[in-house]
Order: C-alpha cells, then sequence, then structure tokens
C-alpha cells in the first residue's frame, strides 16, 4: 500500500467503493485522515464496513467540513451530467481527485532524490497489452517494478515507493480526467478512436482527457505517441513544435525517418535518426499483427527512454506471454484453435483480431457501442461465419446480412458449439475460433474478464469431451 498524508488530520468524503475506492480509502486512513466513505448501492457498503472503512452518508454531512472529494472513476464527473456529490462539492469549493491524483500526491511529498519513475500508458485500443509488455520488459531486465492502475491492483495498493522503484501505469481517461499533478517520466499515448463519448461530452472532450497524460511533463521526460491515426499524428506534431519534453513517435504502418516503426513485422529503431537497431518480431508469439506491433514499438521507445538497452528489449518482447482476454490463445482442440478475445468490447478492438485472424469463425456480440460494427465492413467478407450473440444480435445479424454467412445463436455456449462443429466441418487448415465481441459485456456478463472466463470453460469443457471421446475410441 502507499499511504497518502496529505490530507493527515482532515475530513475527507469518498463516494463510490469499488475496488479503486476502497483502496482511495485504506490509502487515506494510513495517511492519516478522516475518510467518510458512501456508495448508492448497499452490498458495496456492507462490502466496504467488512474491509474496516467508516461508512456516512455524504449526502446528509455538513460539506464544509471536508477537504477533498474522492471519486471512484465510474462516477460520472462531468458529462452526461455531474454526478449529485460532485455537484456538492462544486456548491461549497470541495476539490474533487481521483486516485491517480492521490498517488501523485504522494510522489511529490518525497523529496526530488527519493521519487520513483513513472510510466503512463493511454490510447483507445493496446493501453492494457501495452502495459503489461513494458512492466515484463522491465522486470525481465532485473528493473523494481509495479504494474496497475487501471490494469490489475489500483495504484494505491502497489507497494510502497522507492527511488529505484518504476510504477507502470495504465490511464483511462476517466481517470485523467481526475488528475491535476500527475507528472509522468514517460508517457505513451497509442492511439485514439471514439469511445465513452457520453462520459466526455463528445469526441473533443475525449481527446482532451486522454491528453493529460502529458500535463506537468518537462523537458527530462518522454512522451511516445503512436502515429497511425490522425488525431495522433497532429498531436505528435504540436508536441515536438513545443519542444518542452523528448517526443518519440512509433508506428505500425509507416516508416519513420526517427522514431520506432514496424513494417512486415520488421522493427526499425531510428530514434537516433538513422536506423540502429532491426528486429524480427515473429519470435515474439505473443505480439501477432499489426496493432500488437505498434504495442510492441511503443513499449521498445518507453523502455528505452529508461536506459535499457536493445538486447533487454529485445529479450522482453520474446518472452512476452500475453495478456489475458486479449488474444489469448486458450488451446486447440481436435486441430480447431480457439482465441480469447474478450477484452474487445469496441469495433477497433475487434478490427484488430480481423486483421490478425482472417478466415475466422467469429463469435461477437454484447451490448454494442453507439458505432457497432459498420467500421468493420472491409473483413466481413474474410469472416468464415458469424456467430452472435447478447443484446446486439439482430443489430448485428442486419449489418453483417449478405456480407457474410451468420448464425443468431443468443448466448455463448450455443455459438462456442456451434462455431466448434463448423470449423470441424470446413476442411479448413488449421481453423480459428475467434471470440472478439466488439461490445461491452454487461448485458450477459458483470464484466469482459468474467465473460472470458465463460468462453474458456466452454472450450475446457469441449476439450474434455474430446478427450473422454478419444480414449473409448482407444
Amino acid at each position: 500500500m502507499i499511504p497518502v498524508s496529505v490530507y493527515k488530520g482532515k475530513d475527507v468524503a469518498l463516494f463510490g467503493l469499488g475496488r479503486t475506492g476502497i483502496s482511495a480509502a485504506r490509502a487515506l486512513m494510513a495517511g492519516g485522515a478522516r475518510v467518510h466513505a458512501w456508495d448508492d448501492n448497499e452490498i458495496s457498503r456492507e462490502k466496504a464496513a467488512e474491509a474496516g472503512l467508516t461508512i456516512a452518508d455524504i449526502n446528509k454531512m455538513d460539506w464544509q467540513k471536508f477537504s477533498a472529494l474522492v471519486l471512484s472513476p465510474g462516477i460520472p464527473f462531468k458529462y452526461p451530467e455531474p454526478h449529485r456529490v460532485v455537484k456538492m462539492a462544486k456548491m461549497v469549493g470541495v476539490p474533487v481527485v481521483g486516485d491517480m491524483e492521490l498517488f501523485a500526491r504522494a510522489v511529490a511529498e518525497l523529496p526530488a532524490y527519493a521519487r520513483p519513475k513513472i510510466v503512463g500508458i493511454t490510447g483507445t485500443n493496446g493501453k492494457s497489452t501495452t502495459t503489461a509488455l513494458i512492466g515484463h520488459i522491465l522486470e525481465r531486465a532485473g528493473r523494481d517494478v509495479r504494474v496497475g492502475g487501471n490494469i490489475g491492483v489500483g495504484v494505491l495498493d502497489l507497494k510502497a515507493m522507492n527511488a529505484n522503484s518504476i510504477y507502470v501505469l495504465e490511464l483511462s481517461s476517466y481517470q485523467l480526467d481526475l488528475i491535476d499533478s500527475l507528472r509522468c517520466d514517460v508517457a505513451v499515448f497509442l492511439n485514439v478512436s471514439p469511445d465513452h463519448l457520453d462520459r466526455h461530452g463528445g469526441m473533443q472532450g475525449y481527446v482532451a482527457a486522454k491528453n493529460r497524460i502529458f500535463r506537468n511533463q518537462t523537458s527530462a521526460d518522454t512522451a511516445v505517441i503512436g502515429v497511425d491515426d490522425m488525431r495522433t499524428q497532429i498531436l505528435c506534431t504540436r508536441l515536438a513544435a513545443e519542444n518542452t519534453r523528448r517526443v518519440c513517435p512509433v508506428s505500425a504502418e509507416m516508416a519513420l525517418g526517427r522514431g520506432v516503426s514496424v513494417l512486415e513485422g520488421m522493427l526499425s529503431d531510428s530514434l537516433s535518426g538513422h536506423a540502429e537497431t532491426s528486429v524480427d518480431l515473429s519470435s515474439a508469439r505473443a505480439l501477432p499483427g499489426q496493432h500488437n506491433h505498434q504495442n510492441a514499438a511503443a513499449a521498445y521507445a518507453a523502455c528505452q527512454s529508461l536506459g535499457l538497452d536493445a538486447s533487454e528489449i529485445i529479450d522482453g518482447l520474446n518472452s512476452f506471454p500475453g495478456l489475458e482476454h486479449r488474444l489469448e490463445s486458450v488451446g486447440s482442440v481436435n486441430g480447431v484453435a480457439f482465441v480469447n478475445d474478450s477484452k474487445a468490447t469496441n469495433s477497433q478492438a475487434a478490427e484488430q483480431a480481423l486483421r490478425a485472424y482472417p478466415n475466422a469463425f467469429w463469435i461477437a456480440g454484447g451490448r454494442a457501442k453507439d458505432d457497432g460494427i459498420d467500421a468493420l465492413a472491409p473483413y466481413f467478407s474474410s469472416i468464415k461465419k458469424a456467430y452472435l450473440i447478447g443484446h446486439a444480435m439482430s443489430d448485428f445479424s442486419n449489418t453483417l446480412k449478405g456480407k457474410t454467412p451468420t448464425m443468431n445463436c443468443g448466448t455463448l455456449d450455443v455459438a462456442v458449439a456451434a462455431a466448434y462443429k463448423d470449423a470441424l466441418a470446413s476442411g479448413i487448415k488449421d481453423p480459428v475460433i475467434l471470440f472478439s465481441p466488439a461490445c461491452a459485456s454487461f448485458d450477459q456478463f458483470k464484466d469482459f474478464e468474467a465473460r472470458g472466463d465463460a468462453f474458456k470453460n466452454q472450450v475446457h469443457a469441449i476439450e474434455m469431451d474430446f478427450k473422454k471421446k478419444s480414449k473409448i475410441i482407444a
């Protein structure tokens, strides 16, 4: 745990008692603050009380006494409209902060020589893989690294800081909206496409939230920016022109005169202005596809800026085991491969999967984002067959009508069984069943992790049945 003492001896309101909220409350209490925690959900309040938190209905308290409102990132801060507790805080001038801002203030309280390095990673897609990849490379190279934030462990539940530690943090747009003083030694912005627009008042607000990752950087710091979409290209050009930090562009679509690029599976390091290192990524088996090549380029640039040499980074790329629920190879049964990409909660993420696995038996559906799957139209003809589930089933079926064979399955278990049966009968060499939903999970599952686990359980059941039948035949 990282104690936060900036509010020592003061009263702090905290709203939202999920993982992040409980973590923030514990850190504040460890730092000597009086935390008054609340959540509208009774079950969440009960769990928090069991964890030792003081539960108090902050709606009925005198807000003049609070020094801050700590808001969980899932609670609306600005749009579609501020949550009532945010309105209450603003009425009396109480600052609203999140867990990342608390972390930043804990860092700022240390003398400069004792502060850790901070690597922040954001982007619409790829940030979890890139975060895990950077953490793996650093750990493999013997660095004292802690990985968390919007992935895995909440930032304030990570091990306490020291001068040699490196914090590798996935930063969501929700978290970035609530920071003010966080300074990233290395800030990675991978890409941007429409997502969570209702929470940011549109695309402009969403991009502005992402851009906050560069807030407070100095000439000693590094910005790593993917330049494979127009908005990030413009951002990269602007930051380079400001000349207030080192800017490292990365790409998986074009050769860069200065930066890190990957073309046809070959990574080229030209950060110095001329090509110095060339790496064949075919050995990095957990990083298939063009999108993962951008992730690899970004991780390479980030780790290079932290002082790792090329051989250390390459070793980490090749030994990376991959990220659970993101193009995760689940195994093969009777020659049919299964890929779990449950983390693909929008069409942009699913596009990356369809590009990596053409001619796949594709399982998709759930609660669709506003743009549906229209953007995937260029890949429809390369899909062997689509198996649709969840709330989006009818809409997706209409979109795919006449463009690729489609089966409305309703639930995941029906889709997996049908896809497996068709894959076996297809006669295709090394057929792949790709579960890349292009949707949120909340219609049938509590989160994408539970959805991915359900897929893997279905695959495991098929595997057990196959082994059982093989023994009977033998």
